[in-house]
C-alpha cells in the first residue's frame, strides 16, 4: 500500500494563481484553572492547502463547525495563524508587517454572513460604504461621496439610500450594502462567508446573480463559503469539501457533483433534495451515524473514520494523503489507494 505523503496544493503554482495556501493551521487554546493555563487546543483549521486562480470561484463546503469561516478569516489574517503560509500575488501574508498588511487590505475584502450584525447601526449607509475609502485616504470628500453613490447603484440600491440607517433596510438590501462596502477599494479577492444563508430563498437568487455580475464586471476572485450545496453548484468553478478542520476532497464543480470519491462528500451530496419525485424516489440517502467529533480531540488517522461505513484499520493508524487521483481531483482517503 502507498505510503502517506505530505499535503499538497490542488495544482502546481502558476502565474494564474492569485492565492496559494500552504499547510495553514489555526488552533485556539483551551485554558483553565486559577492561572488560566493552556489545557489543550481546538484544532479549527488543521493543515489545509489549496490554490485559487485569478477570476475563479472556489466553493468551500462542509458541516457547521468544520472550520470553513475560520479558514477564510485566517486567509485574510483577520485571525492570526498558528502555522502555514498564504501567498497572495507573490507576497507572504503571514509575514507582513502591520503597514504592509494595511496596504494589502485594499486587495482582500470579506462579506460577512449576518447582514444585521455586520453593519454598524449608528452609522448611515454612506458612512458604512465610505469607511474603507476614508481609512485608506482615497480621494477628497466630494470624490468619496460620488464613489459611494456609484457603489450603491452598482449593487442595485439608490444614491438617496446613503443618508439612511441599516435598520431601514431588509436583509437582502443590507447584504447589498455589505457587498458595496467590500467593493469600495476595488479588491482582487473577496471572501464570501455564507453571504446568502440568512436571506429568504427568493432573495438569495438575486444576491447570487449580483455577485456573478460583479465578478464579471470587476474581474473578482471569490472564496465562497457555504453549506448549501445547490448554491455552491450554481456559483462555483471548483469545490473543496472540509471536515473537522481538514480538506477531504477538491475538484472541478461538475467532477465533484457527478463523481464524488470521498465517503463524506458522497453523504453530503446524497442529502441534496431533488424536485423530481421520480428521481428522488430512486436515490439512496447515505445517513452518517454518530456525532461530529470534537476538534479539541479529533480521531487519530483519518478524522472521518468514526462515522465512515468503509473504515479500515489503517484509517486509525495513518492520516491519508491529500492526493491528486487524476484531472486535479484531490481526495484524502485510503480507499483510493
Amino acid at each position: 500500500m502507498a505510503q502517506p505523503a505530505e499535503t499538497v496544493v490542488d495544482r502546481p503554482e502558476s502565474e494564474q494563481d492569485l492565492v496559494v495556501v500552504r499547510n495553514m493551521k489555526k488552533y485556539f487554546p483551551i485554558t483553565g484553572g486559577v492561572f488560566q493555563r493552556v489545557m489543550g487546543w481546538v484544532k479549527a483549521v488543521d493543515d489545509v492547502s489549496f490554490n485559487i486562480q485569478e477570476g475563479e470561484t472556489l466553493g468551500l463546503v462542509g458541516e457547521s463547525g468544520c472550520g470553513k469561516t475560520t479558514c477564510g478569516r485566517v486567509l485574510l489574517r483577520l485571525l492570526e495563524p498558528t502555522d502555514g503560509e498564504v501567498i497572495f500575488q507573490g507576497q507572504e501574508v503571514f509575514k507582513m508587517r502591520r503597514e504592509n498588511l494595511r496596504r494589502l487590505r485594499r486587495d482582500m475584502q470579506i462579506v460577512f454572513q449576518d447582514p444585521y450584525a455586520s453593519l454598524n447601526p449608528r452609522m448611515t449607509v454612506g458612512e458604512i460604504v465610505g469607511e474603507p475609502l476614508r481609512i485608506h485616504g482615497v480621494g477628497s470628500r466630494s470624490e468619496r461621496r460620488e464613489r459611494i453613490q456609484q457603489l450603491l447603484e452598482t449593487v442595485g440600491l439608490r444614491a438617496l439610500h446613503s443618508v439612511r440607517y441599516p435598520h431601514e433596510f431588509s436583509g437582502g438590501q443590507r447584504q447589498r450594502i455589505g457587498v458595496a462596502r467590500a467593493l469600495a477599494l476595488n479588491p482582487k479577492l473577496m471572501v464570501l462567508d455564507e453571504p446568502v444563508s440568512a436571506l429568504d430563498v427568493s432573495i438569495q437568487s438575486q444576491v447570487l446573480n449580483l455577485l456573478e455580475d460583479l465578478q464579471q464586471e470587476f474581474s473578482l476572485t471569490y472564496l465562497f463559503i457555504a453549506h448549501d450545496l445547490s448554491v455552491v453548484r450554481h456559483i462555483s468553478d471548483r469545490v473543496a469539501v472540509m471536515y473537522l478542520g481538514q480538506l477531504v476532497e477538491l475538484a472541478a464543480k461538475e467532477t465533484l457533483f457527478d463523481n464524488p470519491q470521498h465517503p463524506y462528500s458522497q453523504a453530503l451530496l446524497s442529502a441534496i433534495p431533488v424536485a423530481d419525485p421520480e428521481i428522488q424516489r430512486g436515490r439512496r440517502r447515505i445517513v452518517l451515524e454518530g456525532d461530529v467529533p470534537s476538534p479539541s480531540n479529533p480521531p487519530s488517522g483519518c478524522h472521518f473514520r468514526t462515522r465512515c461505513r468503509h473504515a479500515m484499520p489503517q484509517c486509525a493508524e495513518e492520516k491519508p494523503p491529500f492526493r491528486d487521483y487524476g484531472d486535479h481531483h484531490f481526495v484524502a482517503c485510503w480507499l483510493l489507494e
